[in-house]
């Protein structure tokens, strides 16, 4: 995985502090339960991806949010045809999270499509301009923002 040329662990640290400035925005009681939703197309077995979200979550407890105690983190796997990533897309809106997380175009997709109110972080999106998920890389606008995974001056490398 390459992203933009950051570290898997700096790269970690800048979701983290995403999703906890977006939750600090929203927030407007200190001791309410906050709520992430996370669609992924991987499998919840997956290493990989395991490794990302671990340090991920221990970004998130260094910020001040931790599982259980302030945060509650909702995971939807294997979103990888349309039908599943919507009816996910559906569950997790259910229950009104504070914050999504998309982990591909596709997913991300699928968020858009089921909410313009609720904050959504997308990572591993190549052209989330593109793709309609935001009006700008420095100035997203509405409520997507995120990470792309490469930058077009690296495409031809």
């Amino acid at each position: 995985m390459q992203f933009k040329r950051l570290k898997r662990h700096e790269f970690i640290t800048l979701l983290g502090a995403a999703a906890a400035s977006a939750l600090t925005a929203r927030a407007q009681q200190p001791d309410r339960m906050r709520r992430i939703g996370l669609l992924m197309t991987a499998s919840e077995n997956d290493p990989g991806y395991q490794v990302l979200l671990t340090t991920f979550r221990d970004e998130l407890k260094k910020l001040g949010s931790e599982g259980g105690r302030n945060v509650l983190i909702e995971y939807r796997w294997k979103a990888v045809d349309k039908a599943s990533r919507q009816q996910l897309a559906k569950e997790l809106l259910v229950l009104q999270p504070d914050l999504m997380l998309a982990q591909s175009t596709t997913t991300t997709a699928a968020l858009v499509q089921q909410t313009s109110t609720i904050p959504i972080i997308f990572f591993s999106v190549g052209d989330p301009v593109g793709e309609g998920f935001v009006a700008s890389l420095p100035r997203p606008g509405g409520n997507v923002t995120g990470f792309i995974n490469m930058e077009a001056s690296m495409s031809s490398k």
